[in-house]
């Protein structure tokens, strides 16, 4: 299962997220589902860095299978807070088609 965290402040800013496991949907090199959430969350992560230009730490191992992002400034830029909203839809989607054995996706005040 992929676990997907927003994390948030009470306020309910984001802070970051962290995205850990692989999905299981089918084996290596076919499986849809984990497919789909990489490219949700690289591509936000590249849209983040390069696009809105926002100050993020970005941590990866790749054998884990996770990708951790933290948001340097609080709050975010408003094209960025666009883009962390789209992810949450893009992962809430593929949660509820898919289900939470191989998506879980969690917000979490911190």
């Amino acid at each position: 299962m992929t676990k997907v965290t927003i994390h948030k402040n009470r306020s309910g800013d984001y802070l970051g997220f962290t995205c850990e496991g692989h999905a299981g949907y089918a084996k290596r090199g076919e499986d849809i589902v984990c497919a789909a959430i990489s490219v949700l969350v690289i591509n936000t992560v590249n849209s983040l860095e390069e696009l809105t230009k926002e100050p993020i730490q970005v941590e990866t191992d790749e054998a884990a299978g996770r990708i951790c992002c933290t948001f340097r400034q609080h709050p975010l830029r408003e094209t960025s807070i666009v883009l962390m909203d789209s992810l949450t839809l893009g992962l809430q989607q593929i949660q509820a088609q898919y289900g939470k054995k191989h998506c879980k996706l969690t917000v979490e005040e911190v």
